[in-house]
């Protein structure tokens, strides 16, 4: 078995994640009570109210402790990855399996970057889209004719039929509307808070990478597979370097897949709430086996079934 642990990003959010971890493992509990963080993170991810949890300054800390826990269950277990991967904010959690962040900087370091993209969208009239049934080669026409009312990019390649649009509001929809011309199956607005992996956000890259220059990032264990890249590290890159680009680039899930695919991962353990990036694996690898962890029970769950594979 070669595996992977993979981490959810922003958008699967709930209310009450991580309270029978917390209940019944007072090591996850400690994370939550003493995250580095300037707000009840345990309140908020109990109790709410949804609306400011799913609020980017608030959400990303929350998955970053929620996922920070769960890989140091599954160490303890002795279930280590191979390699590791996390879509948007998830992939500060897969630096932090790799050994790159310890778990405060992992957690502190995503709560500043969501103030800074929370800031970097301030004032924008801003929009994002999901493309269903459109190539990448068409949508890109489709933003490419949108473009003399702002700015709109391909801003998620998630699996094959399923990509993500944003930026400027009026640029956005126009795209929208171009990619049915184009074929597109259906385009469904998002409730997001920003241009988020567009280029709308690069004074939240500035920010982070002068945030960088204060943090320490230790050498990686293992392979990270890096969003605005859709594969690892090559020679000439830098952590940090990638993180300011990936704030403001697309992200390559599907080219990341494939990669992984390639690279001969056979089995994925998503962390996070709700099964989005065991969906993408499914319509891009299904070779791959894919496992989820939302709640204590598929811990346990998890745990049996692949310590039954080692066995």
């Amino acid at each position: 078995m070669k595996l992977a642990f993979v981490y959810a990003g922003q958008g699967s959010q709930k209310v009450g994640m991580g309270r029978d971890f917390c209940e019944e493992f007072p090591q996850f509990s400690d994370i939550f009570d003493h995250a580095p963080v300037d707000f009840d993170l345990k309140k908020l991810c109990f109790e709410g109210p949804e609306e400011k949890l799913s609020q980017t300054r608030y959400t990303q800390p929350c998955m970053a402790a929620f996922a920070v826990g769960v890989t140091d269950l599954l160490f303890q277990e002795g279930i280590r990855p191979r390699a590791a991967a996390g879509l948007s904010l998830g992939e500060y959690s897969a630096l932090y399996a790799a050994g790159v962040f310890s778990r405060g900087t992992a957690i502190s370091t995503v709560a500043f970057r969501g103030r800074a993209m929370e800031e970097a969208a301030a004032g924008l009239e801003c929009g994002m889209t999901a493309v269903l049934g459109l190539d990448r080669e068409k949508l890109q026409t489709a933003c490419d004719r949108a473009a003399d009312l702002g700015t709109v990019q391909i801003c998620n390649y998630n699996c094959p039929g399923q990509l993500v649009i944003g930026g400027e509001k009026a640029a956005v929809d126009r795209a929208g509307e171009l990619a049915k011309e184009l074929g597109a199956k259906r385009c469904m607005p998002l409730k997001v808070s920003g241009p988020f992996h567009t280029r709308l956000m690069k004074p939240a890259g500035d920010a982070l990478a002068a945030y960088f220059k204060a943090i320490a990032f230790g050498p990686m264990s293992l392979p990270v597979y890096f969003n605005c890249k859709g594969g690892p590290l090559e020679e000439g890159d830098t952590i940090p370097a990638l993180l300011e680009r990936q704030v403001q680039s697309p992200v390559y899930w599907e080219d990341t897949i494939r990669r992984m695919a390639a690279d001969g991962i056979d089995t994925v353990v998503e962390i996070g709430p709700g099964k989005t990036l065991g969906g993408f694996f499914k319509k891009t690898a299904p070779e791959i086996k894919t496992y989820h962890i939302d709640t204590a029970v598929d811990f346990h769950s998890v745990v049996s079934a692949l310590k039954g594979e080692d066995a």
